[in-house]
């Protein structure tokens, strides 16, 4: 199994959106500074989780979080919150 996640940092309030097939080895990297893209927004806490059956899709759910599209659903959909 692979997933897509959102992660919701602590510290800033903002999200990351990833894939892997091992959430929480993946979120143990993040929390440790090992990923150069969230090392300064520690703490992180898994906000989001989808199941996917292989890691192409995985990883296309994740491009699809970072697109406009993307985005509008995760906002519709009260995945997750935006206040402007």
């Amino acid at each position: 199994m692979f997933f897509s996640y959102i992660l919701k940092s602590l510290k800033d309030e903002k999200y990351y959106y990833g894939s892997t097939n091992d959430v929480d080895k993946r979120l143990t990297k993040h929390n440790k500074g090992e990923v150069k893209a969230t090392k300064h927004r520690r703490p992180l806490k898994l906000h989001y989780k989808e199941e996917h059956s292989t890691r192409s899709e995985a990883f296309k759910r994740e491009m699809f979080y970072k697109s406009i599209e993307g985005y509008r659903f995760l906002k519709d959909n009260n995945i997750i919150r935006r206040d402007v």
